[in-house]
């Protein structure tokens, strides 16, 4: 299969490129290498059945690549992340997040691919009434970014029912592994692991009870690969593991696999973090044969050692 991946060089979509090229398939990546490393596609580049190409999703040259090159699948995760930034500048954040995705749509029709596999988020729920979220919750989208997100996921449903373009929203959780920067809006698993491996002092805002989902990145991988497929077509998929974990536990459980001390400074809650997130997959079993395989004292292990060697 040709299997089109934006945001290929980022950390998820970089696990992405190498899984899909394990599978056989042929890969190609468009990322503009703003936040995305070259370094992470060290391991794909060399391979015939991949390439490169240095690209902003919102430019008219997607049109022509994705013609000539014809991918069967898109996988869309190419994305403005930064909550704080959208809400800083939401009109950048909707250039790249609406004004992106329509043109990788857009050129995906274009070149007659079946498919469009779309990297959402758990922003779109808001405050959820229920967690662990269940798969048809209502949306809320409080930010310029969960906004963008959910605009993404009316222009799918939209472009399936215009054109015919089939589609599977995947909905992540919090997603941690090997690649993922400790700058930036980086994930907290990131940030604890970078620290401490420096010795550095680590932090938790409020009483440490706030909880999130945390979802290895190959468990994530696995169900952008099974959305590749036949199944989930216009479903939305939550990819979490429906398991709260407090930032106190994580700090102990991250300091343990590090061999560090588990001596965090504690710091005021900030403003617009939500106290508790956590998702069901149990839909993504029944439409996608997916579930999360990886235990959080596993995937801890994996990450600090990826990062131990760098």
């Amino acid at each position: 299969m040709r299997i089109l991946v934006t945001g290929g060089a980022g950390f998820i979509g970089s696990t992405l490129v190498d899984r899909l090229l394990a599978d056989g398939h042929e890969v190609a990546v468009v990322d503009d290498l703003s936040s995305g490393e070259r370094g992470n596609l060290a391991s794909a580049e060399g391979n015939p059945r991949f390439q490169l190409h240095e690209l902003d999703i919102r430019e008219p040259a997607l049109n022509g690549l994705m013609t000539e090159w014809r991918p069967e699948v898109v996988c869309h995760l190419a994305a403005q992340i930064s909550v704080r930034a959208s809400v800083a500048d939401p009109v950048f954040d909707a250039r790249l997040n609406v004004g992106g995705t329509v043109n990788v749509l857009e050129a995906a029709r274009t070149a007659g691919a079946r498919k469009v596999v779309y990297a959402s988020s758990v922003a779109v729920y808001g405050r959820p009434a229920v967690i662990p979220v269940p798969g048809d919750a209502a949306t809320d989208a409080r930010s310029p970014y969960a906004a963008s997100k959910l605009s993404g996921e009316i222009y799918l449903s939209m472009y399936r029912a215009l054109h015919g373009l089939e589609y599977t929203t995947l909905v992540l959780s919090n997603v941690y592994g090997p690649r993922q920067s400790p700058v930036g809006e980086a994930g907290v698993v990131s940030i604890f692991t970078d620290a401490l491996l420096r010795g550095a002092p680590t932090v938790v805002y409020g009483d440490g009870s706030q909880t999130r989902d945390y979802i290895f990145v190959d468990d994530v991988v696995d169900g952008f690969v099974r959305a590749c497929g036949g199944r989930g077509g216009g479903g939305r998929f939550n990819l979490g593991t429906g398991v709260r974990t407090t930032d106190r536990e994580l700090h102990t459980l991250v300091a343990t696999a590090a061999g560090a001390a588990d001596e965090p400074r504690s710091e005021p809650t900030r403003l617009g973090d939500l106290p508790a997130m956590a998702v069901d997959p149990a839909p993504a079993l029944e439409g996608l044969g997916w579930r999360p395989r990886t235990d959080l004292l596993t995937g801890l292990k994996a990450t600090v050692e990826w990062a131990r060697s760098r």
